[in-house]
């Protein structure tokens, strides 16, 4: 797994035109991901999957691109993370037929996810 960048994904408060923007951009097409508790779209970049899409849960949360760093164990990097100074913002939590992830920033303020799929997921860095 290598502790590599392994995912990016777009959280927003306009989900519809932010689908058409990169859609129309970069050639991107656009698919509802099924399942799972809200609305959730991933862009095929041409070869794979390249990007996930989904509406802001919590008002007052800027529009962002996460990047997501693929790791074995969750709950020990969040831990670590706490300990080097780093914070957790949203506890690791199941993304069903996906894995577990993780919202954090480091001790600088960047945020940034935590990623550990699930073994037998189809989207595994494995």
């Amino acid at each position: 797994m290598g502790n590599s960048f392994v995912w990016m994904e777009l959280t927003t408060h306009n989900l519809e035109g932010a689908k058409e923007f990169y859609a129309k951009l970069f050639d991107w097409k656009i698919n509802q991901f099924p399942g799972g508790p809200m609305p959730y779209f991933i862009a095929d970049t041409g070869s794979q999957p390249g990007a996930g899409m989904m509406n802001l849960p919590e008002p007052g949360v800027p529009t962002a691109w996460t990047v997501y760093i693929a790791v074995d164990d969750i709950d020990k990097y969040a831990a670590k993370l706490t300990e080097l100074g780093g914070k957790v913002w949203k506890e690791p939590f199941e993304v069903p037929t996906v894995g577990k992830i993780a919202i954090v920033c480091d001790p600088q303020g960047a945020y940034f996810g935590l990623f550990q799929p699930l073994k037998d997921a189809s989207c595994s860095t494995k």
